[in-house]
């Protein structure tokens, strides 16, 4: 069962983690809106660390506004960044 709703408001969170890594930095801190769940997998995290016997996570496409993105970005207001997410880097935003 999906933790996130299409359409959902979601913050990406600072974990500080090392290492193999699939959120970029320029996302974290932003608020984003869910537009798919893609499904439950191994973590890729933890994959690159050799541990093939954890848990599957929810993973989740989120749209963010460029503009919100980028300081002093010019471009039209529609413009979005896609990203796959996992659900221990998402909180709801409030």
């Amino acid at each position: 069962m999906p933790r996130y709703e299409v359409g959902q408001k979601v913050r990406v969170l600072e974990l500080n983690k090392t290492g193999h890594i699939r959120t970029p930095h320029y996302v974290r801190h932003r608020t984003g809106t869910v537009i798919q769940y893609c499904g439950s997998f191994l973590n890729p995290e933890e994959l690159a660390q050799g541990n093939t016997a954890g848990p599957v996570v929810e993973n989740y496409r989120v749209a963010f506004k460029q503009k919100d993105l980028w300081p002093g970005y010019e471009g039209p207001d529609a413009d979005t960044l896609v990203l796959e997410l996992y659900h221990h880097w998402l909180t709801p935003d409030t």
